[in-house]
């Protein structure tokens, strides 16, 4: 009467275990596969593949201008169509100096200006595309909420002003119960990503580097800017205190019902730091990186050595190894002329 049972039982052991081997099996395919891809891949960033028809239609760049001129040879200037273009706009202005394109000393140097345009809106700041991709970045995180944790979910019914004020009441003390990595990683990234949306809508400050004059007055706003847009994820009207009531839950073993102010001084303050971070192995690692090699796939999968400024590009629409500081990697500037 017994051995039955635990026949069974061993069977649907054995059962569970040729799943999991299963399973293991798919895994380690799937991470030999992705190993060789990016083997195989490697190749097609250098220099020397970007003149393959292939590879021109597999790496098209994705960031707009890239104001960092790619050497090439004088005979691949000549018949280009910046070339061209160039020489054809030089002829019609009789004011511009000829570019002689076939002296023995031709070099292909950067343009800084080939004309002077004035916008008159250069140095204003961006209000409505930084709130456009704050409130993206909104939508993803309370998403991403709703999608991940059942309580808050839960909390959706009700009534809506009722529960958030009762949910604002809530707010006191210091810890609101979350893990270490989320209070103390996850929310200074948030706190990143909101920094690098006001930097990256600032004309002036998005041309910023670490070191660079008036450059702390400038993150201080990014700080500013991280500290009303973390309020508001708290506990705005947009916020975890109306979209899941948290604070509301009056549990003796949830501090502060869920709701401290923690979130509130780690993520702008640590978050800063974090931006600041990011912006010091930008330029005293990323570039010195990229410098070394002319695999331009390599020099991509190195700027995502800042993964908070790159998921703020992707929220203005550029690829996350875009920057305004210097060119993009896939495409060469445009405003390049050959001169003597």
């Amino acid at each position: 009467m017994v051995a039955a049972p635990l026949s069974v039982h061993i069977c649907g052991t054995e059962s569970e275990v040729l799943k999991n081997r299963v399973f293991i099996n798919y895994c380690v395919f799937a991470q030999k596969f992705v190993t060789l891809l990016i083997v195989a891949m490697l190749p097609l960033g250098s220099i020397s593949a970007q003149n393959l028809p292939l590879s021109s239609s597999l790496w098209p760049d994705l960031s707009a201008l890239s104001p960092r001129p790619i050497p090439r040879s004088l005979s691949s200037i000549i018949n280009s169509t910046i070339a061209r273009d160039l020489d054809l706009k030089h002829k019609r202005d009789s004011s511009s100096r000829a570019i002689d394109l076939t002296g023995s000393g031709a070099t292909v140097v950067e343009v800084k200006a080939v004309t002077a345009v004035k916008d008159s809106h250069a140095k204003s700041f961006g209000w409505r595309s930084a709130l456009e991709q704050a409130f993206s970045f909104l939508m993803i995180e309370h998403g991403f909420r709703i999608a991940k944790e059942p309580t808050t979910r839960k909390e959706l019914a009700g009534p809506f002003f009722a529960d958030y004020v009762e949910s604002v009441k809530g707010l006191g003390g210091w810890a609101d119960g979350d893990e270490l990595y989320v209070n103390y990683v996850g929310h200074p990234m948030e706190g990143a990503v909101s920094g690098f949306i006001e930097v990256q809508n600032d004309p002036r400050g998005s041309k910023m580097q670490f070191g660079h004059e008036g450059y702390w007055k400038n993150r201080l706003r990014a700080m500013a800017f991280t500290t009303v847009y973390s309020t508001q994820f708290e506990i705005g009207p947009i916020s975890e205190a109306s979209i899941g009531n948290v604070g509301r839950d009056r549990r003796k073993d949830l501090p502060n019902g869920g709701q401290g102010f923690v979130d509130l001084v780690i993520t702008p303050t640590v978050g800063t730091g974090w931006l600041i971070a990011e912006d010091i192995v930008d330029r005293y690692v990323i570039e010195k990186l990229e410098a070394k090699t002319s695999n331009r796939f390599l020099q991509m999968m190195v700027r995502g050595l800042n993964p908070t400024r790159s998921f703020s590009n992707m929220l203005r629409g550029k690829v996350p190894w875009h920057r305004d500081t210097r060119g993009g990697v896939w495409r060469p500037s445009p405003k390049i002329a050959a001169i003597q």
